[in-house]
């Protein structure tokens, strides 16, 4: 029942701002989305790697795929994963932030060996060339940072279509974080911040696999015209899709319900989805 355009694709981080979740209410509501009609929409639980002690003794023996954020840096995810080694999940992502003024060798070289998925958060500085060309060497993952709570952690259309176009061009998978709150680009009635829309993600990175140039990509991910962007994400077909999601895999959402509401409305998902979050 779920479109191929949105399989996985939500990440449950309902943990993180600004949902907040208590893990204790966060891990059974997981696993009832796991359980859900629209099951195959959810991704892994993210968790912090701050919180893998609390996790443990949540969870019991039933299994948690899971994905470890570590802020910290290689150092604070190597020992996180081996913390994780110890019990019942199975890491579908290590997602690790860069020290600043940490380069490429120094960043892999204390991270080590690990036979988890990592995703490495790019830096918005001048590293950024050489950090994907190192992570697309080593057949890692990016992560794009898209938010936040702060309005400077919002990156503009013209940043975030230039990150998109060279980990496209760099045949670079990546996930992105924070901020996408909503499918199509808008402005927070709230807190005035323009937040990305996670449609225009993926109509851009289908733009970026096609070659055309950042100025379109950057004009896509502007685009707030919801009725058009929903068009032409059911208009993509079947391979299109596969490839976009191929290179954009996955987004961190604190709410499953909302984009499954969302997409429900603009007429992506069936119906009879939404009501099951009701």
């Amino acid at each position: 029942m779920i479109p191929t355009f949105a399989h996985a694709l939500c990440d449950d981080a309902a943990v993180f701002p600004p949902g907040l979740a208590p893990l204790a209410e966060a891990v059974p509501a997981h696993r009832a989305h796991r359980a859900a009609p629209y099951a195959d929409l959810v991704g892994p639980l993210v968790v912090p790697a701050t919180a893998l002690d609390e996790l443990d003794r949540l969870l019991g023996d039933e299994p948690l795929d899971v994905s470890i954020t570590a802020p910290g840096g290689p150092c604070q995810a190597a020992k996180a994963l081996a913390r994780a080694a110890e019990l019942p999940v199975t890491v579908r992502g290590l997602e690790i932030a860069v020290p600043p003024g940490m380069q490429p060798d120094e960043f892999f070289r204390v991270l080590g060996r690990t036979t988890a998925p990592v995703y490495v958060e790019i830096p918005r500085d001048d590293r950024r060339p050489a950090m994907i060309a190192a992570v697309a060497a080593r057949r890692h993952r990016a992560k794009f940072r898209t938010g936040g709570v702060k309005a400077h952690l919002y990156p503009s259309p013209d940043e975030l279509a230039a990150g998109i176009k060279a980990a496209v061009d760099a045949r670079l998978p990546f996930k992105a974080t924070a901020g996408l709150h909503h499918p199509v680009r808008n402005t927070d009635p709230e807190t005035g911040f323009h937040q990305h829309g996670f449609l225009n993600l993926l109509l851009a990175t289908d733009a970026a696999l096609r070659g055309r140039p950042v100025a379109e990509l950057a004009a896509i991910l502007a685009d707030r015209d919801a009725p058009s962007v929903a068009s032409r994400v059911s208009s993509l077909g079947e391979a299109r899709t596969i490839a976009a999601r191929g290179r954009f895999l996955s987004f961190g959402t604190c709410s499953i319900t909302d984009p499954l509401n969302e997409l429900a409305d603009l007429g992506l998902l069936a119906s009879a989805l939404q009501e099951c979050t009701r």
